[in-house]
């Protein structure tokens, strides 16, 4: 069955020699998504909440390109710029969009690039 490209014009455009995601077997993968305006480029949100919206709004639209909503999500990987000060908003913002049992998750530190949060996901749709 091989691997398959899912695209979607309401989420950012890769910036670099990637995808948005592809489909292998019964699994989505998404590429790591920031808080970026599909349509301006521009970084929204000034704070961790703000951004985290934007990224869960990108990611959204990649899901549904497939037919799956944040429901099929089963893994979710975290990147925050700065993990202890930023992890309580951002977790709020995360509760308010999924549903139990909430996906598996890794959240850390990193180094981002001006911006405050990146996420990527694992998403299962049954054949």
């Amino acid at each position: 069955m091989g691997k398959r490209e899912i695209r979607s014009s309401a989420a950012p455009a890769p910036l670099g020699t990637y995808s948005q995601a592809l489909v292998a077997g019964d699994f989505l993968y998404t590429s790591g998504m920031g808080p970026i305006h599909p349509e301006t480029g521009e970084v929204v949100g000034k704070d961790v909440a703000e951004q985290t919206r934007q990224v869960l709004a990108n990611l959204s639209a990649i899901l549904a390109e497939h037919g799956l909503g944040l429901d099929d999500v089963v893994k979710s990987t975290v990147h925050l710029q700065d993990l202890h000060r930023d992890f309580p908003a951002y977790d709020k913002v995360y509760r308010e969009h999924f549903n139990e049992p909430y996906p598996v998750r890794t959240t850390v530190g990193s180094d981002l690039m001006n911006i405050l949060v990146e996420i990527d996901f694992v998403a299962y749709k049954q054949s």
